[in-house]
């Protein structure tokens, strides 16, 4: 029973990482395609730090949201390896886990960049793009700030998915 637990944690640890992984390269793409004209590597190359602070808080925001994914999938786990991990029920409650690890960060990654666009229009005289590649820290610390803020928000959503689940 002990290997069989240990063999769970370690095939979940396994997810996690290439969840985690896959999602912070879909949250840099997605920040790529919201920055339009930018090149991020080549402003953080340069040593930009502004973006450099927009950048960690996109990954601050997607780890923040993976994290209350993956715990959703230890509880589904736990809750299948009572039905029997291999059972059409331990599988059923593991896939719904895995379906709203995936969702979270679907969501994470569509708000922050929703949570951008709308910033970037409500701020009519301010160009937050082109001021980050200025070097402007002050914009970086207001998006940064937007970033983790609608990340705490959908975590707060991923976990009551989990609640629900639960």
């Amino acid at each position: 029973m002990i290997l069989l637990t240990a063999a769970v944690g370690i095939i979940q640890l396994i997810i996690a990482v290439i969840l985690a992984v896959v999602a912070l390269y879909i949250g840099f793409y997605v920040f790529g395609r919201v920055t339009r004209d930018v090149d991020e590597q080549q402003e953080l190359a340069k040593g930009n730090v502004a973006f450099g602070i927009v950048v960690a808080a996109i990954f601050i925001a997607i780890a923040v949201v993976v994290q209350s994914g993956i715990t959703g999938l230890s509880v589904g786990v736990s809750k299948a390896s009572a039905y029997g991990l291999m059972s059409v029920d331990g599988l059923t409650v593991i896939g719904i886990a895995i379906v709203q690890l995936i969702l979270g960060v679907v969501l994470a990654v569509v708000a922050i960049y929703i949570a951008l666009s709308i910033l970037d229009h409500l701020t009519i005289n301010l160009h937050e793009f082109e001021e980050l590649k200025k070097g402007n820290v002050a914009v970086a610390i207001e998006m940064a700030g937007v970033i983790i803020a609608v990340a705490l928000i959908i975590q707060s959503g991923v976990v009551g998915i989990t609640a629900a689940l639960g």
